[in-house]
């Protein structure tokens, strides 16, 4: 029986206090924080870490097919899905095709993923959804909507929960949406959207899907449902007659905020990280419809748990310390703005295996590694005598660093790192995620995938390294 083999997510470090948004201006303040993606990331580079710790522990080569879904690819006619399976180092059979255009097209996409496997085209598929959605500043949404990313592992062995059925339905109603070209995503009126779109679409999804499987609420351990936000999650708990206390996923709300198309799959990989075996779960996703699905947790549970998920990336945080940094990251003051630099498809494209495969090499003759790749080794001077190695997920301790305040950047100063593997090799990166007060020689690093910059439409990007992500008081 197809099911969830393994999970992983990403949410970014920087949180807004949504008390910042209310005290810029005014209206109704919203308790919590949402997570704000750096301005070095978007939904392909939050895509890669979840992807990245979805397969940890997992032979690549076996992926044989890869569903990105998004609201927010930086790119409307170009695939993104490919750039984030390069990335991951996927072997180049493999399938790729993006899910975009609805919040629901993670499930959607899950949906595919299971019909593939069932018609025996793929044997393996990896979901990834990845948002970073922009409210009109002001409104309510912008300090509702949050930016993370999930990925799901789908296949037909070694899984950790049996998918038993689902259900699906469609409903043209405008909502939120958000036309070619706009900014901010649009709405139309609370009482309207909420009662004939969410809560009865997601209730007669849960509804549907149970008849179908012969299931009560009482059978379920969790219902890891969709929420509009907080208040509305635990109205539709009670319109289903679940225990909202025992039964019903933390939405994350009041610590992420909504993610959009990752978000029911991040509230998924959160319920995984507690699920025992047995357990039964009723997955329901919202948006022009509702998708539902009834999993069944197996003995295979206990070897997902050391993936980098939910738990992980809560623990770990840091405040922005004012508004206009949530403004600046996300492009919308004047003057503030990510640079321009000079880039060339022709280049790119030439140099993909190092510059988004991350792979160095190997010198055969003396075993160092050298990055970039080339024809004579730096340290033996042998040539032509490499076998290709990945980087990405190698650790490394920061050997030394310089800080730029002059340079241009969102987020000064520029610190330019050189890194020493653990396992040998050198890499020189830009470093992201960091306090630069805190930065020394000899700390442990790691490599993340960041948006380096754009130019004549296209945007390029690099691996650049980070400390270490700490729990609050480690």
């Amino acid at each position: 029986m197809a099911g969830i083999v393994s999970c992983g997510a990403y949410i970014p470090i920087y949180r807004l206090g949504r008390d910042l948004i209310w005290q810029t201006w005014g209206g109704i303040p919203i308790a919590g924080e949402r997570a704000v993606a750096n301005f070095d990331e978007d939904s392909v580079t939050m895509a890669v870490e979840a992807g990245n710790n979805c397969l940890q522990g997992i032979d690549r080569a076996e992926v044989e097919g890869l569903f990105l879904a998004s609201t927010t690819t930086p790119y409307k006619e170009k695939q993104c899905a490919n750039l984030v399976a390069e990335a991951l180092d996927l072997k180049r059979s493999t399938i790729t095709a993006d899910f975009a255009n609805s919040l629901r097209a993670g499930t959607i996409a899950m949906r595919a993923a299971l019909d593939a496997i069932a018609a025996g085209s793929a044997k393996k598929v990896l979901v990834v959804a990845s948002d970073c959605r922009l409210g009109q500043p002001s409104t309510e949404y912008e300090g509702a909507f949050g930016d993370g990313a999930a990925a799901i592992l789908l296949g037909n062995s070694d899984v950790v929960a049996n998918v038993d059925g689902s259900h699906t339905h469609y409903d043209d109603i405008m909502d939120l949406w958000r036309l070619d070209g706009d900014t901010f995503v649009r709405s139309w009126e609370d009482r309207f959207i909420i009662t004939h779109g969410y809560l009865e679409n997601t209730q007669q999804a849960v509804k549907d899907v149970m008849e179908k499987c012969g299931l009560t609420p009482a059978d379920f351990s969790k219902f890891v449902l969709y929420a509009f936000n907080g208040r509305r999650h635990q109205q539709l708990a009670r319109r289903l007659d679940i225990d909202a206390d025992t039964q019903l996923q933390d939405s994350m709300f009041s610590t992420v905020g909504n993610t959009g198309t990752a978000y029911t799959l991040m509230m998924l990989v959160a319920a995984l990280e507690e699920a025992k075996a047995g357990e039964k779960m009723l997955v329901a996703n919202y948006s022009d419809g509702a998708d539902a699905f009834v999993l069944t947790v197996t003995e295979g549970i206990e070897k997902a748990r050391d993936r980098r998920g939910i738990k992980y990336h809560l623990a770990s945080k840091l405040s922005l310390p004012n508004y206009d940094k949530y403004l600046r990251y996300r492009g919308l003051l004047q003057g503030w703005t990510q640079w321009e630099n000079q880039s060339a498809a022709t280049i790119s494209w030439r140099d993909r295996r190092w510059n988004i495969n991350c792979r160095g090499e190997k010198c055969l003759a003396c075993g160092n590694i050298n990055f970039p790749p080339q024809r004579i080794c730096m340290y033996c001077q042998s040539k032509d005598q490499f076998e290709e190695i990945r980087l990405a997920e190698r650790s490394a301790k920061l050997f030394t660093y310089s800080k730029d305040f002059l340079g241009p950047s969102l987020d000064p100063p520029i610190i330019l790192c050189i890194l020493d593997f653990d396992e040998g090799g050198r890499f020189y990166a830009q470093m992201t995620d960091r306090d630069p007060d805190k930065v020394e020689d000899g700390m442990p690093v790691e490599l993340t995938f960041r948006w380096m910059h754009s130019e004549r439409g296209i945007r390029n990007y690099y691996w650049k390294c980070r400390p270490l992500r700490v729990a609050q008081g480690g």
